[in-house]
C-alpha cells in the first residue's frame, strides 16, 4: 500500500532541539531584543518599598464580666489571643471605610498618587490606587498583615503604624457607640428601681410608726389587745409592703451590676490586637523585581517568536505542497 504523504511538521523533542538550533540566529536575536527592552522598562518603572506590620487580634471576652462577675467562667479572657472569628472582624475593620476615609485624608493620597480631581472617576481611581498599594491579609498563623507600597519607604512604614494604631479607634467607636445607648437603658432602670424602692422604704418605716404609736399609747392593761388588733388592722399591709421591699431590693442589686458593667463597657479603651511586629523603613525596594522580569520577558518573547516561526514553517510547507499538486 502506497505510503501516505506527510502534510505538515510532527516535532517530537529531538525534532524540536534541531530546528531551534536552525533557527538560532534569528532566536538569540529576538531574545536579545527583549532582554534590551525589558531592561529598559524596568529601570522606567517607579520602585517601590514595602512596609508591614504583623498582629494578632485579642480576644472579644468581655471585660466588664471578668471584673465584676465573681462566678463568670468565660470561655476565653481578656489577655488572651483571638481566634479566628476575632482575626476575621479585624480584616473587616481594617477594609472598613473609616479607617480608608482618614489615612486618605491624613496622607492626601488623591495628591501624593498624582491623581486628578477634576478628572472623569478621580475617586474610583483613588479607591484602586488605595487597594492596590495597601493590603491586608490573614497569615497561616491566624495573625493579620497589614502591607503598604510606596514610593517613599519612610511613608510606606508611617502608614502602616498609622493603619494598626487606627484599629483600636474603629473598634471602641463602633463598640461605644452600642455601649453608651445600652448604659442609658439600664440607669433608667436602674434609678427608677431605686427610686420605688424608698417609696417602699418610706411606707414601710410610716407603718411601723404607726403601729409602735398604737401600741405605746396603749395601757398596761389593755396592750395585749392593741397589740392584736393592730396587728390584724395592718398586718397583711405590712407583710405585703414588706415583701415588694424584698423583691425590690433584689431587682436593685441586680441592676445595681448591670450598670456597672455597662458603665465599665462604655468607659474602657481597651485594645483590640497585639502588635507582635511594627512597620520600619525598608532599605530595598519590593518592586519592581528587574531580573525577574528581563528573564521572563526574554523568555515570553522566545517562546512566542517560536510558536511563530513554526507556524510560518508549516505555512510555507503546505503551500509548497499544494503547489507541487
Amino acid at each position: 500500500m502506497e505510503k501516505k504523504q506527510q502534510t505538515g511538521y510532527n516535532f517530537n523533542s529531538v525534532d524540536l532541539l534541531i530546528y531551534i538550533w536552525n533557527r538560532r540566529l534569528i532566536l538569540m536575536a529576538i531574545g536579545l531584543i527583549a532582554a534590551a527592552a525589558s531592561i529598559i522598562i524596568s529601570i522606567m518603572i517607579t520602585p517601590m518599598f514595602k512596609a508591614s506590620v504583623i498582629m494578632f487580634p485579642a480576644t472579644s471576652a468581655s471585660i466588664s464580666k471578668e471584673l465584676l462577675v465573681s462566678n463568670y467562667s468565660g470561655r476565653q479572657n481578656v489577655h488572651g489571643f483571638g481566634e479566628e472569628e476575632q482575626a476575621e472582624q479585624l480584616l473587616q475593620v481594617l477594609n472598613s471605610e473609616p479607617i480608608r476615609t482618614r489615612i486618605i485624608e491624613d496622607y492626601n493620597l488623591m495628591e501624593h498618587y498624582e491623581i486628578d480631581p477634576e478628572g472623569k472617576y478621580p475617586m474610583t481611581e483613588l479607591f484602586e490606587q488605595y487597594k492596590s498599594n495597601i493590603n491586608f491579609r490573614l497569615t497561616e498563623y491566624m495573625s493579620v498583615e497589614i502591607s503598604v507600597m510606596d514610593r517613599d519607604p519612610e511613608l510606606s512604614a508611617t502608614i502602616a503604624n498609622d493603619i494598626s494604631d487606627l484599629v483600636d479607634t474603629v473598634y471602641n467607636s463602633m463598640k461605644k457607640e452600642r455601649a453608651r445607648e445600652a448604659l442609658r437603658l439600664v440607669e433608667r432602670e436602674y434609678r427608677e428601681s431605686e427610686e420605688n424602692l424608698v417609696i417602699l422604704r418610706d411606707s414601710l418605716d410610716l407603718l411601723s410608726s404607726m403601729l409602735s404609736k398604737k401600741i405605746n399609747t396603749s395601757t398596761s392593761d389593755d396592750l395585749v389587745s392593741s397589740l392584736i388588733n393592730a396587728i390584724s388592722e395592718n398586718g397583711s399591709l405590712y407583710l405585703s409592703i414588706w415583701n415588694q421591699v424584698r423583691t425590690e431590693a433584689g431587682i436593685v442589686a441586680a441592676l445595681s451590676l448591670r450598670y456597672k458593667e455597662a458603665r465599665l463597657e462604655a468607659e474602657q479603651d481597651l485594645p483590640y490586637k497585639f502588635v507582635v511586629e511594627s512597620a520600619y523603613p525598608p532599605e530595598k525596594k519590593a518592586y519592581p523585581n528587574k531580573s525577574l522580569i528581563v528573564i521572563v520577558s526574554t523568555f515570553a518573547a522566545l517562546l512566542f517568536a517560536l510558536i511563530v516561526l513554526i507556524v510560518i514553517d508549516n505555512i510555507k510547507a503546505r503551500v509548497a505542497i499544494q503547489e507541487e499538486k
